[in-house]
């Protein structure tokens, strides 16, 4: 990029906006809207601008070197992908209506790439013949599409975003620990390069499959993800990965159980207000339907359903709650009196592992206006599955040590999974192995959200006044202003380009017409790391260099100030 062109705002092809964009949530929406960097196109769907695509190619920049480095190969395949292998994986279903699903016109089934496990897996299958050709790894940096229901926050949650997605492909599992060990550090080294501040936490692997799984988070309010962190030792993992473990508890002493009347309580708060008892000691039953089957899911009163926890354990069958209509022609499942005693064979009873053998609840009689209490898991119903399904809260204990956890918000920025044979049985690769036999390959998969790192830059990096880059990422180097004289554009070219002379990025604000305060709010808005201004000394070759980040002032002359910047 040395060398290039001096970029003179009175030609670039970007404007900059006094006011918040009215549907903007989000601080990196407002102020990348704001310094003309996108533009909204359509909802979930944005153009880049000039300034926003030097941004985003300067990132895409450091994932290709760190990812050459790892000896990882670059490809580009297609967007428009053909339905045959995402059937035969059975994500053309599970991806649900996230999945962009199109026909040609001869009716023929295709899909706008959300990923690319499969087209991956039949590309080395159609490559790779022997041992001798693995292991491999490649990637691709791609624009990917979901049909998010909500598109919200940006770039943070588009229907089209630009991702790198690579691959690794082994003959075994002790090749594949070594290319996720590889991914794992290559993205350490990214988001460093980025500035980024982030954490790796254990995750669960979704529609991708496979066993293990992590994300890096880059912490944010605008953050959709949630992640707990232990204060006390290394323990960090995204909320929806955390698991409580069961434990039994001696139920000897507890009484028989006993129905007693609560008319008008149909909700916890009503219930625990009435009997005067904490929340903590009832038992919450929520109805859902699986594939259209009713299940009841049992957690402690005081806890709150996760439906991402419920869904990812029924996945891919389709996971809604109970209606009203639901209820009818149904006597033994009684609205805001349902207990797991006495549902039988008709409903499926899952619970929480806080719902323990040996624990006793107050919960719903399934009589209208009664509950019961001493309600004995394990003794009174049984419970057919444990699955962790409540919201972690803050203060819940480490898995780990114990200690109450810290919650955040974060942006996911980039994940990797161990797939294992998950896509290679289902698309049937194998290579010849040293034995002259078959051999399954296995796969991993690593993802990187390349524009959507620019939206965590923005939320982590900027300030009251705007955007501010780090050079790696920056658009410019440096951001030369003319204050507004004739004598002060003159100096503000001369200068802008013998810095480029000397190898540096500049953006130069020479345009006529527009007030030194207004040129001077735009610098700051649009964050280029050092801010150069040609003003009240410039008749005496004197420049004010101001660092965007830290408010820094000095007044340089125009070779010290060349000095200085080509020395960084």
């Amino acid at each position: 990029m040395a060398n290039a062109p001096v970029q003179r705002m009175s030609q670039l092809m970007a404007k900059t906006l006094r006011d918040d964009p009215a549907d903007a949530e989000v601080l990196s929406h407002k102020l990348l809207v704001r310094a003309g960097y996108v533009r909204r196109t359509a909802a979930g769907i944005w153009s880049w601008l000039p300034l926003g695509l030097k941004v985003l190619s300067n990132i895409e920049r450091i994932v290709r070197e760190e990812m050459d480095a790892i000896g990882a190969q670059e490809v580009l395949l297609p967007a428009l992908l053909p339905r045959e292998p995402y059937e035969a994986t059975g994500r053309w279903e599970e991806y649900g209506a996230e999945l962009f699903r199109l026909q040609d016109r001869k009716g023929g089934d295709y899909l706008l790439g959300p990923t690319h496990e499969e087209i991956f897996t039949l590309l080395v299958k159609d490559q790779a013949s022997s041992y001798k050709d693995l292991p491999v790894i490649l990637y691709q940096i791609q624009t990917k599409y979901r049909d998010e229901a909500r598109p919200r926050a940006g770039i943070l949650r588009g229907r089209e975003f630009l991702m790198k997605d690579s691959y690794s492909f082994d003959l075994d599992d002790e090749g594949l620990a070594t290319s996720y060990a590889l991914h794992r550090a290559a993205y350490q080294r990214i988001f460093e390069r980025l500035g980024l501040d982030y954490r790796i936490c254990a995750a669960t692997a979704g529609a991708m499959g496979g066993s293990k799984s992590e994300e890096f988070l880059a912490p944010a309010e605008a953050g959709e993800d949630t992640f707990a962190d232990c204060p006390n030792c290394d323990f960090a993992a995204n909320t929806e990965a955390i698991s409580y473990q069961l434990q039994p508890v001696d139920a000897s002493g507890v009484p028989a159980l006993e129905e007693i009347p609560t008319p008008d309580t149909p909700t916890i708060e009503t219930l625990a207000a009435y009997l005067g008892v904490p929340a903590s000691a009832t038992l919450k039953n929520l109805l859902v339907k699986v594939d259209g089957e009713i299940v009841a899911i049992g957690v402690p009163g005081d806890r709150e359903v996760d439906m991402g926890k419920v869904e990812e354990h029924f996945a891919p069958a389709g996971v809604e709650l109970v209606t009203e209509s639901d209820f009818a022609g149904r006597p033994d499942l009684v609205r805001g009196y349902v207990g797991p005693q006495g549902l039988g064979e008709k409903v499926k009873y899952i619970a929480d592992p806080r719902v323990a053998p040996g624990t006793a609840w107050i919960t719903g009689a399934n009589k209208q206006g009664v509950h019961a209490r001493n309600v004995v898991s394990g003794r009174d119903f049984e419970v057919a599955e444990f699955v962790d399904v409540v919201v972690v809260q803050d203060g819940d204990p480490c898995p780990k040590c114990g200690t109450g956890l810290k919650l955040d918000r974060a942006i996911e920025i980039g994940h990797i999974f161990q797939l294992g044979q998950k896509y290679t049985n289902a698309l049937k690769l194998d290579v010849l192995g040293q034995n002259g036999k078959p051999v399954r390959v296995t796969m991993g998969s690593y993802g990187i959200g390349v524009s959507r790192a620019v939206a965590a830059l923005a939320e982590q990096t900027a300030d009251d006044k705007g955007l501010v880059w780090s050079r790696e990422v920056a658009p410019a180097d440096v951001h030369v202003v003319a204050a507004g004289k004739a004598l002060q554009t003159e100096l503000a070219l001369d200068v802008s380009e013998k810095l480029r002379a000397a190898g540096l990025r500049v953006l130069v604000d020479d345009r006529a017409g527009v007030s030194p305060g207004v040129k001077f709010t735009d610098a700051e808005l649009i964050g280029v790391p050092q801010i150069l201004v040609a003003g009240r000394r410039s008749a005496e070759g004197v420049l004010e260099l101001k660092d965007r980040r830290t408010g820094e002032r000095e007044e340089l002359t125009v070779d010290e100030a060349i000095a200085r910047l080509t020395a960084n």
